[in-house]
């Protein structure tokens, strides 16, 4: 009799592969019938944590273009970063269709005339399918909720806030601008107020002063709120950020593989297995990345996520 394969044995309902938990790909082949593809944008926006409403700086850990390392140029307009980006991706595949994301700082921290006008034109993109929209719970005042409930009533609108921790005391430490009510607040009347729009969190592994318990933690109380989709990534220190300095003062020991992986098993098994990963690990751009290493090297990350899945006999949402 042969060995059932990894794919055969896998007890995950979400699932057509061997992969153990509810993969990005899984639900856009399912939500759109065929390859999609994220095409990164930078709306040239700003945070309330950089100009001074809430302080300066931003996170310690954020790079001058706010996580929007692989934007095309934000000086040029979005249906040309949206041209380059999608050129490169057409050297890949041949038929797919794409979601523009808007990644860079927070975008929805600006008038609505202007997130009118951008998000319209993104929109209207060629093979654009859905749009994709990253921001800060703090930033979703009243004009702005309509205007994303009534974004969501005719595309697939994803709303992704930037979480990374529960503990107060870490945000300050990280100077993310908010308490996790801030944040509860935010997230309730964006759920409240347009119910069809797709929520996702971002949650940060090894953030400074957190031990494991802290960051499991955060993984309960997160699935507790049901979103739509979570990201996942290990702290990574990029030069030119408050992070390097204490990196090499000797104040922030980053993560080992083995250990991020544990814990991205530990979490996942904890959220609601209909929730989304939209992502396991995160890569810093390799000319910034000062530490950990191991976190360029995205697929044996992954692979070892898949082993210890499986070397565990568990799966996303087992201890739900």
């Amino acid at each position: 009799m042969e060995k059932k394969t990894q794919k055969e044995q896998n007890p995950f309902v979400f699932s057509d592969t061997n992969k153990r938990y509810h993969t990005y790909d899984y639900y856009l082949r399912h939500a759109f019938g065929k390859k999609c593809a994220k095409i990164p944008l930078d709306g040239g926006f700003t945070c309330p944590n950089r100009d001074g409403r809430c302080g300066y700086g931003g996170c310690i850990y954020c790079s001058e273009r706010g996580s929007g390392d692989f934007s095309a140029d934000a000086a040029l307009p979005i249906e040309k970063q949206y041209e380059v980006q999608r050129g490169v991706l057409m050297r890949k595949w041949d038929d797919f269709a794409c979601i523009p994301y808007f990644q860079a700082y927070t975008n929805t921290y600006a008038p609505v005339s202007r997130l009118r006008d951008l998000y319209e034109r993104a929109l209207s993109l060629p093979d654009a399918v859905a749009l994709d929209v990253a921001t800060r719970a703090d930033c979703l005042p009243d004009d702005v909720l309509n205007y994303l409930t009534d974004l969501s009533e005719r595309t697939t609108l994803t709303v992704e806030l930037g979480l990374q921790t529960i503990h107060d005391q870490t945000a300050v430490k990280i100077n993310r601008g908010h308490t996790y009510a801030d944040f509860a607040k935010g997230y309730n009347a964006l759920r409240n107020r347009a119910p069809k729009a797709r929520i996702g969190l971002h949650l940060i592994l090894g953030l400074i002063g957190e031990n494991d318990e802290m960051m499991v933690e955060t993984a309960q109380r997160v699935a507790e709120l049901h979103p739509d989709e979570i990201k996942l990534h290990s702290l990574y220190v990029l030069e030119g950020t408050k992070m390097a300095e204490k990196f090499r003062n000797g104040g922030y020991l980053p993560l080992e593989r083995d250990h991020y992986v544990e814990l991205v098993v530990n979490v996942l098994e904890r959220m609601p297995p209909d929730t989304v990963v939209g992502r396991l690990t995160g890569d810093g751009d390799s000319k910034m990345l000062l530490a950990p290493f191991w976190t360029r090297r995205k697929r044996e990350v992954l692979n070892e996520i898949d082993k210890k899945f499986y070397d565990k006999n568990t799966w996303q949402g087992k201890r739900f």
